[in-house]
């Protein structure tokens, strides 16, 4: 672009803002104040709050919660009385269940006490029932004692004085125990004037002298940890181990298995063929029997015959059935009585006692 077209463009720029140029001189001369009418500032309003309206809604709500809150507590009492219903009704049905339960029990417990007659004496506690008969037979007298074991040291075997080797009469152990009954345990053998318990004696859960092997007739009855009795021939430890006996004696003959009478060998059919007894049995519910017998002597003409006590136990009602030592031996005390006569004139002082506790 040559020097003379600048010289035309900037002259044709002047001519076009000098109009304006000239109006702003003309407004710096003459200080013209320009103001702005109060309608160019309208006021401003804004509605005021309709706080009753909002009270009302306020209290409307409070209302509401109040009306729920009602409610739900009535809701809650109605739940809490429906509740406090069903669960005394579930409580009916279980007192109601547990007799039904408890029913047959009842019943086969009456049946069989009815062939025993009527108890002269019971002891009942927490631990166990007893109950004492008086029967009257043809050519003996005799004593029953049932018992019905519910706690696991409501029973138990003990040494005379603790001790193996020692002796003491069934009143003495009853004494020292502070028992509620006692009976008489398993056979002995004298030796070095001490007196030992016949064959596998376990007491506490322990083998007093050791296991021994059954052999002749001999047998093993006690109590297992369950408190059932069990009883039998055994030929090993471990046979009567899987037993869990806790306690138990030896003695001869077995006189009852799964209700039949045993095969009494005939050396004990007549030797002595009477003589003043004891026996242990037990029932299909597990309750105890024991056969208490009375006799002059041990010389054979007083007391029962060992099939006159099968007949009695098969007429009883009982399962199982051993007989313990008898003659002088067989004794039978009952809160702190000795209930038979024992045929010595008095108790003899023996190795083995069966204890029982309220």
């Amino acid at each position: 672009m040559n020097t003379a077209s600048i010289r035309s463009m900037n002259r044709t720029l002047l001519l076009a803002t000098a109009p304006f140029l000239g109006l702003l001189a003309w407004l710096l001369a003459s200080n013209v104040e320009l103001t702005l009418s109060e309608a160019a500032y309208p006021p401003h309003s804004a509605p005021s709050p309709d706080l009753s309206a909002g009270s009302v809604q306020v209290l409307d709500g409070l209302n509401q919660a109040e009306a729920l809150a009602q409610g739900t507590g009535q809701s809650i009492r109605k739940q809490v009385e429906l509740y406090n219903k069903t669960n005394a009704n579930m409580n009916e049905i279980a007192a109601i269940a547990s007799k039904q339960a408890a029913r047959p029990y009842q019943i086969y417990d009456k049946r069989i006490t009815s062939k025993l007659g009527k108890p002269s004496a019971t002891m009942n506690s927490d631990k166990l029932t007893a109950q004492l008969f008086y029967l009257n037979t043809q050519n003996f007298r005799a004593y029953a004692l049932k018992v019905k074991l519910k706690k696991d040291d409501a029973m138990k075997l003990v040494l005379g004085k603790d001790v193996e080797g020692g002796s003491e009469t069934t009143l003495e152990a009853v004494k020292r125990y502070n028992a509620a009954i006692g009976v008489n345990g398993g056979g002995f053998a004298d030796g070095g004037g001490k007196r030992y318990p016949l064959s596998t004696t376990i007491v506490d859960g322990e083998y007093v002298g050791g296991f021994q092997p059954t052999y002749k007739d001999l047998f093993f009855v006690g109590i297992s940890e369950s408190n059932k009795l069990i009883g039998g021939k055994f030929t090993t430890k471990s046979q009567l181990d899987a037993k869990n006996p806790k306690f138990g004696a030896s003695f001869v003959p077995i006189l009852l298995q799964n209700g039949r009478a045993a095969e009494i060998p005939a050396k004990w059919q007549t030797s002595p063929k009477r003589a003043p007894r004891t026996v242990i049995a037990n029932y299909k519910d597990d309750q105890l029997l024991f056969l208490v017998v009375d006799g002059y002597n041990e010389k054979g003409s007083s007391g029962a015959t060992l099939a006159e006590l099968q007949i009695l136990l098969k007429r009883f009602g009982a399962i199982n059935g051993y007989n313990l030592d008898g003659g002088g031996s067989s004794s039978l005390v009952w809160n702190g009585r000795v209930i038979n006569n024992p045929s010595d004139g008095k108790l003899r002082k023996l190795p083995t006692n069966f204890l029982f506790f309220t």
